[in-house]
């Protein structure tokens, strides 16, 4: 195993990203995801588990080996006059009665390593959505922020001049330099953010932490209807991976319950044998060899095949009454932050027409710096306010598309696989 560090140093180098910078073009969450799912670390080791899985499903198709005995003995002393030897073979009955439900069970869990890692994809692309949209509109909302900071250090400059020349009072002062302190606060929280999300977002895709990830000015993502999702919740659990993925574990753990319960009968090999004896006498026939069931009767692989299935289903009820639940609930936080941003929205033309009314009469000496300042601020925190509603809003959507799938990969089983889901 290699020690060198498996980061790659810029997109360039990414699985695909030549494909998506050939001029150093600012990334579309598309591509951001579209990289994420073919490089993310976690991803690749996690897509190895299915080589496993096959390994396994291949194994339970093979029919266990017949056996094969025999001896030689020579002649030490006796009235004999040749050596003896004899030769058997011998198949195990029960590995055959078993056999269909052994090979079904590796499928559904083959299967089921399948929609875990789809789950997985969906997870990971979810995140590249939400890292790449809070950067883009963080960024985006930065020079209002700046603007602000800058607004109220020009006033601030100006009343600690004041203060210093005594025409004015630290009562006076005291406001704004808490305006001026929760402004830059509110500003380096941004930067803060910002930077700490980039870092996720390498991490993410499998690049350094000092590697640029140009992005676009705005999200691009898929289109949302709440009423189109609302009705695609009755089939969530035919679309889902991991829903899919407890269904197919079901399945799996049904057929060892049936493996074990077909156990429970005695073991039973049966086989032929030839032999001769030191007097040149042949004996040839069948054989068989039958375990008494008399302690071991294989109860407790019964017991816990019970256990696990009743679990898994538990575990699927639990999860399906989750993911209806948490869909619903975005759902409605969604329909309330559009209905907040809608009201935001409406207030800002004014907020705007003010703050312009505020400057010109203040480069016309019609109102004083304090009037101008508040008017100004007032307009940055209402553009702040909207750009908070609609990263909550962004989130929101983010989520309940990662939720239900919208844009991401399906479950692709093969015909054998998916007639186990149940």
């Amino acid at each position: 195993m290699t020690k060198e560090t498996p980061l790659v140093p810029a997109i360039g180098a990414l699985q695909g990203g030549a494909n998506v910078t050939p001029s150093k073009t600012p990334l579309i969450v598309s591509d951001v995801v579209m990289l994420a799912l073919a490089n993310n670390p976690d991803l690749r080791a996690a897509r190895l588990k299915r080589g496993i899985a096959q390994g396994q499903a291949t194994q339970a198709a093979i029919i266990a080996n017949p056996s094969l005995s025999g001896a030689f003995l020579p002649l030490l002393s006796g009235a004999g006059s040749v050596p003896a030897w004899n030769l058997g073979l011998a198949q195990d009955i029960k590995s055959l009665i078993t056999y269909r439900a052994r090979r079904r069970a590796a499928m559904a869990s083959t299967g089921q390593v399948a929609a875990d890692i789809v789950w997985q994809e969906w997870q990971i692309a979810g995140q590249a959505r939400q890292l790449a949209t809070d950067i883009i509109v963080g960024t985006r909302s930065r020079p209002t922020y700046v603007a602000a900071f800058n607004l109220l250090s020009d006033r601030n400059g100006k009343l600690e001049r004041a203060l210093a020349a005594r025409t004015v009072t630290l009562v006076t002062v005291a406001p704004d330099r808490v305006a001026l302190q929760a402004a830059r606060t509110s500003l380096n929280a941004l930067d803060q953010t910002l930077l700490s999300q980039r870092h996720q977002l390498n991490a993410l895709l499998g690049l350094r932490p000092d590697a640029v990830v140009p992005l676009a000015d705005a999200p691009d993502l898929p289109s949302f209807s709440p009423a189109v999702i609302r009705e695609g919740l009755a089939t969530l659990p035919d679309r889902r991976p991991d829903l899919l993925a407890l269904r197919l574990g079901y399945a799996a753990a049904d057929e060892q319950l049936r493996v074990a319960i077909l156990s429970q009968f005695p073991d039973l090999i049966l086989g032929g044998s030839v032999s001769s004896d030191n007097s040149r006498v042949i004996n040839g026939g069948p054989n068989v060899q039958v375990g008494l069931p008399i302690f071991d009767r294989n109860q407790g692989n019964v017991a816990i095949a019970h256990a696990t299935r009743a679990q898994l289903h538990a575990d699927y009820s639990a999860r399906l009454a989750a993911a209806i639940g948490t869909v619903g609930a975005l759902l409605q936080e969604y329909e309330q932050l559009a209905a907040q941003l809608t009201v935001a929205r409406r207030d800002l033309p004014a907020a705007r027409s003010a703050a312009a009314r505020a400057q010109a009469a203040f480069g016309a000496s019609n109102i004083d710096e304090r009037g101008y300042v508040d008017l100004v601020s007032n307009r940055f925190a209402k553009e702040e306010e909207i750009m908070t509603l609609e990263l909550a809003l962004f989130d929101r959507q983010i989520a309940i598309q990662t939720l239900v799938g919208d844009g991401l990969p399906a479950v692709e089983l093969p015909v054998e696989q998916a007639g186990l889901v149940r």
